[in-house]
């Protein structure tokens, strides 16, 4: 298995065609052309493992986020979230913040907010990587990366909830990057899968594990996509379409109602 502290340089094919336009976050009350992220304030967070490119990354997505109308508080460290009332000063919070370690007043602060109805949004290992011995931390994201059997590979992403506004509209996609394999809640909401083979480790061929997915923790909208090793991975133009609906959904965590869903992969006795 490639160390997690290797730092694997080559990006993500450039898939061709324009960027999906977004699709309509059920927003009844927001004017049509008036972005979600219009008037919201938020958070940005970045650092951690720096192979992940989260400076990167924070070039794409903070112009993208400011263009929507949103007033973003930028930080490079987890001081932040002891800094500022996450409960009333941010709508939403990103972090794209890989390993590491945080403080338990800095954890605190930050799953009291999203608890309390903050949103939160991330990436790959910036959200589902972070801090690894905080458990409580890794209950709210609603899965934990374990492995990405044989690096940078290809591998195919299905839509598996065609209905949701975050992947409508959207096919099935390659990438070539780091296929995570992940340990889930089995109650999150999952919008897309994919299916690992058995040629790094011959237990795991036909397994089909989230790649895509959203869930509350609280009163908090979570979202997550393991798609985004490096930068580059978001020039497929699914990949960071998903990303921007994402983001697009759970900044509106404290003005939408619940979305009343629970879909438990374990609901059925075993026969």
């Amino acid at each position: 298995m490639v160390s997690r502290r290797s730092f694997i340089s080559k990006s993500a094919a450039v898939a061709a065609g324009a960027i999906f336009a977004p699709a309509v976050m059920g927003r009844s009350f927001i004017p049509a052309g008036i972005s979600p992220l219009n008037g919201k304030k938020v958070l940005y967070v970045w650092g951690g493992w720096m192979g992940h490119e989260p400076d990167k990354c924070r070039d794409i997505f903070v112009p993208w986020i400011k263009s929507e109308g949103a007033e973003v508080t930028v930080s490079d460290s987890l001081e932040a979230y002891t800094k500022y009332n996450l409960k009333t000063d941010f709508d939403l919070i990103i972090q794209a913040w890989t390993m590491g370690t945080i403080q338990n007043n800095q954890e605190k602060a930050l799953l009291e907010a999203v608890k309390s109805g903050t949103g939160i949004a991330g990436w790959h290992g910036g959200l589902g990587d972070s801090f690894r011995n905080n458990t409580e931390y890794q209950f709210m994201v609603g899965g934990q990366w374990v492995a990405h059997p044989g690096g940078v590979i290809d591998y195919r992403v299905n839509i598996v909830d065609r209905k949701d506004p975050v992947t409508k509209g959207l096919d099935d996609f390659d990438m070539h990057s780091e296929q995570y394999f992940v340990h889930v809640d089995p109650n999150i909401k999952v919008l897309a899968t994919t299916t690992f083979n058995d040629k790094s480790a011959d237990w795991i061929g036909g397994n089909v594990i989230p790649v895509v997915w959203k869930k509350l923790y609280g009163k908090g909208r979570v979202f997550y996509s393991s798609l985004g090793h490096v930068a580059a991975d978001f020039s497929v133009p699914q990949a960071l379409e998903i990303q921007k609906r994402g983001i697009l959904w759970a900044c509106m965590s404290k003005y939408e109602p619940v979305e009343p869903w629970k879909q438990p992969v374990y609901g059925k006795s075993w026969k």
